[in-house]
């Protein structure tokens, strides 16, 4: 006998019919209220078979529809279950109307529903980005989650061995901030600065590039080994530690004037003010910085010891000083006004 069809009304056709047939609702019906409504209404029909020869059957039936039921109840099951029948979602878009990365890499066909809940949540307990957590998981490699991101932002994507940076434009920015901001500056495009980096840019960035050649920046997309095969290539220790002066003509032309006094491309002022250029702390790398704090910290201790110990110790090594020395307070006074300036010009000149 066919149960569905005796007790439920449903017509001849596949078996065991789907969920929305099931419970005697339109397809890819979304109003849970409804569906709990029609759930109710059947269970309460199917129990008057529970009890005789069809008791087993009744049950059977009864435990289906509670299935179909808590399915069609549930949003995200729900979800999958309406896509396994071909319904298609329009793609879920943040504030600024952008897909999510594991919903680009989902949409692909790159990654299943149940994979992106599993990255989800690896990268939840891990504290790491989506694209970091997929890679590490090695479900995508890092080449296609770039290039996912790279959709998701609404950049391209590039393969910096297709791509060959202008020298002048690598000139325009030190070793240092490429490191520190893991970036490549390209060249000008359309009137912008093209740069390669792994994300979105941060606006300081943006702001400290647009100053420097000044043009707009646009970011495009690549991965972080390729970043970094680039930045040893075109930034090897000892290549670029100095930043060009770069200027930009009203076409957008890139022109660099050259570091030496014998250039000819700029004034001998701005030859000088490029030769001249004091790195920031804020543009070191931070074992730069680090070593630069423990410079400072070094002379700052220094300049309090040796006005105390010099005069301790000359007189050890030659007799005839031992008259001539100043005394200990006059040293410690020595000591406190040369540690003082010290500090300063450590706290308001070298670490800025």
């Amino acid at each position: 006998m066919d149960f569905y069809k005796q007790w439920l009304g449903i017509p001849d056709g596949p078996r065991p019919p789907d969920h929305y047939e099931l419970l005697r609702v339109v397809r890819f019906e979304d109003d849970a209220e409804k569906i709990r409504a029609h759930y109710k209404k059947l269970n309460a029909h199917v129990r008057k078979y529970a009890t005789g020869q069809y008791m087993l059957q009744s049950q059977d039936m009864l435990n289906e529809l509670a299935r179909a039921m808590l399915c069609l109840t549930d949003l995200e099951r729900k979800r999958d279950y309406d896509e396994s029948l071909g319904r298609e979602f329009a793609p879920e878009t943040d504030e600024y109307g952008r897909q999510p990365l594991l919903d680009v890499l989902t949409r692909q066909g790159d990654i299943s529903r149940d994979q992106k809940r599993e990255v989800e949540d690896y990268a939840k307990r891990r504290g790491l980005n989506p694209q970091d957590a997929i890679v590490q998981m090695k479900l995508v490699s890092p080449e296609k989650a770039a290039q996912a991101l790279s959709k998701q932002l609404g950049y391209s994507y590039v393969d910096l061995e297709d791509m060959i940076p202008e020298d002048d434009i690598l000139d325009g920015v030190p070793r240092n901030l490429v490191k520190r901001n893991s970036f490549i500056p390209l060249f000008i495009d359309d009137g912008r600065l093209l740069i390669a980096c792994l994300d979105q840019p941060e606006h300081e960035l943006e702001d400290e590039l647009r100053l420097r050649y000044d043009v707009p920046v646009r970011p495009v997309i690549t991965t972080l080994k390729a970043i970094n095969q680039a930045i040893t290539q075109h930034y090897a220790p000892g290549m670029r530690d100095e930043a060009k002066t770069v200027t930009r003509s009203a076409e957008g032309n890139a022109k660099t004037t050259a570091s030496s006094p014998s250039g000819k491309a700029a004034p001998k002022a701005a030859a000088k003010k490029a030769e001249s250029t004091h790195v920031s702390f804020a543009e070191l790398s931070p074992n730069e910085q680090k070593d630069r704090k423990q410079w400072g910290f070094v002379m700052i201790g220094q300049s309090f010891l040796l006005p105390i110990l010099i005069p301790q110790i000359l007189p050890m090594i030659f007799a005839s000083l031992a008259n001539r020395m100043p005394s200990f307070p006059v040293c410690l006074l020595m000591s406190l006004l040369l540690c003082g300036g010290v500090s300063w010009w450590v706290t308001q000149k070298y670490w800025k």
